[in-house]
């Protein structure tokens, strides 16, 4: 079951329906929300969205890798990598279950 892909006019839409604000400033509200979280991320904090999950940076040490095709010992530079946790109510909607907080 493939689903499609909600960009950020479908999210601004979805403000317009539901809020009653104009397109603009409906658009300009989801950039304003999704920005702010960039923003924290960038900065190395944990964004938690109450019944969502939260989004946490995370460094990788530097470690050695190996490129399939050839074998060869590559080393991978460390870095830093963003992950998503859901939370428990998101992980039960979406195995159609009711979850307290829901």
């Amino acid at each position: 079951m493939a689903g499609r892909t909600v960009t950020r006019a479908d999210l601004s839409e979805a403000v317009y329906q539901r809020v009653g604000l104009s397109r603009t400033e409906s658009s300009a509200l989801v950039e304003a929300v999704l920005t702010e979280i960039c923003d924290c991320l960038v900065r190395g904090e944990t964004v938690k969205l109450s019944s969502f999950g939260s989004f946490v940076v995370r460094d990788k040490g530097e470690r050695v890798g190996r490129n399939p095709k050839t074998g060869v010992e590559v080393p991978i530079e460390p870095r830093r990598v963003m992950v998503f946790k859901p939370s428990n109510v998101l992980k039960g909607r979406i195995n159609g279950e009711t979850v307290q907080g829901d």
